[in-house]
C-alpha cells in the first residue's frame, strides 16, 4: 500500500486506501478491517493525506514532514486520550507548530493516523504526483 493513495474521510473513524473513485464518490479499503465500500460525496468528503497541509510558526508544512519527525523521534507516541500529553509530545517533536491554529483534535488525528501507518508498515514516501508548489518531491 502506498501513502499517496491514502485518505482520511469525514465521518468515518480511520484512515482508508481509495481503490477507484466515480463522479459521484468513491470506493475505499479501511486500513483496519480490509472491508471495501462505496463512499458518497454527498456525504462525506475525502481528504488525501498527501495535500493535508500543517501551519507552522514560519510557513505550512506537509503532513509527511510531521509524520517523518513523529518516525526520528525517539519519544514514544503519547496517550491519544490525553490532549495535554499530546501537545507536549509535539512541543518536543515538532517545536515549529502553530498551537493556535493547530487544534487538539488535528494532533490527535495526527497521533491516530501515524500509528496506523506504523501499524501498517505503509512507508513514509510522497508519490510522484504529490508535488508541492509545483516541485516534485524526492
Amino acid at each position: 500500500m502506498e501513502y499517496g493513495k491514502l485518505v482520511a474521510v469525514t465521518g468515518l473513524p480511520g484512515l482508508f486506501e481509495l481503490v477507484s473513485s466515480k463522479a459521484d464518490g468513491g470506493i475505499v479499503r479501511s486500513l483496519d478491517d480490509k472491508s471495501t465500500k462505496f463512499v458518497s460525496t454527498r456525504i462525506h468528503q475525502f481528504s488525501h493525506l498527501e495535500s493535508i497541509e500543517v501551519y507552522t510558526i514560519r510557513e505550512n508544512v506537509n503532513l509527511i514532514d510531521v509524520f517523518l519527525a513523529m518516525e526520528k523521534s525517539s519519544l514514544s507516541l503519547p496517550d491519544e486520550k490525553n490532549a495535554k500529553s499530546i501537545q507536549q509530545y509535539f512541543e518536543q517533536v515538532f517545536p515549529d507548530m502553530d498551537n493556535e491554529r493547530v487544534y487538539d483534535s488535528d494532533r490527535k488525528k495526527m497521533v491516530k493516523w501515524f500509528s496506523f501507518l506504523k501499524k501498517h508498515a505503509i512507508p513514509l514516501v510522497l508519490s510522484e504526483s504529490g508535488d508541492v508548489d509545483g516541485e516534485p518531491q524526492s
